[in-house]
């Protein structure tokens, strides 16, 4: 017979695979046609407290972690769109959290909870590095809506706003300015080395 915490750690896991399913609602509000989902948001946020926390002198590893882990909630809750948290009133990330671990090995209860409260807390550099990697995706992914003909703007302009470190309100700026697919025409047309 299966030990109990480890049927819990495999049901997390599980639930964690709801969030490739799982659309962002805001991109269906504004009308993309096969939005991207949850866990595609993540990994990119990931990717991008590394750079950021980098950038800004913070430990990347811990930062990416906690990019990667910040929107698990959404397995249960799923991704409330802006106006809809107007009217609802869900549980906090700490108290899913807490559901979604109970049961499990201490340790790894105590891992998953302590990352969703340093996201949550954002007092570590690298908390704060993550929250901004959640704004900088969302405007990265907002610029490639834009360019594929969805307005986008509002996205664009709420996440710049919410930016904290300079580092990502640099790659922000950038990213206005330079098309998605830049770096993809510079390296088609650059000389190979031999």
């Amino acid at each position: 017979m299966a030990d109990e915490q480890d049927v819990r750690a495999l049901d997390y896991l599980y639930e964690a695979g709801l969030l490739k399913r799982y659309r962002r609602t805001g991109w269906v509000v504004a009308g993309v046609a096969a939005p991207e989902s949850i866990a595609d948001h993540s990994h990119r946020a990931a990717i991008v407290a590394a750079v950021v926390a980098e950038l800004e002198g913070a430990d990347p590893q811990r930062s990416a972690f906690l990019a990667l882990f910040h929107d698990t909630q959404e397995s249960r809750l799923t991704d409330i769109p802006y106006i809809g948290k107007r009217y609802l009133k869900a549980a906090s990330n700490a108290e899913v959290t807490a559901d979604q671990t109970a049961g499990m090995p201490e340790g790894l209860a105590r891992l998953i909870g302590g990352t969703e409260s340093e996201y949550e807390a954002r007092e570590s550099a690298e908390a704060v590095c993550a929250r901004d990697a959640d704004k900088l995706e969302c405007l990265l992914q907002a610029v490639e809506y834009r360019e594929q003909g969805t307005d986008t703007q509002a996205w664009i302009d709420t996440s710049f706003a919410a930016l904290k470190t300079s580092s990502a309100q640099r790659l922000a700026k950038l990213a206005l300015e330079r098309t998605p697919l830049a770096w993809m025409h510079e390296a088609r047309d650059a000389k190979s080395p031999k």
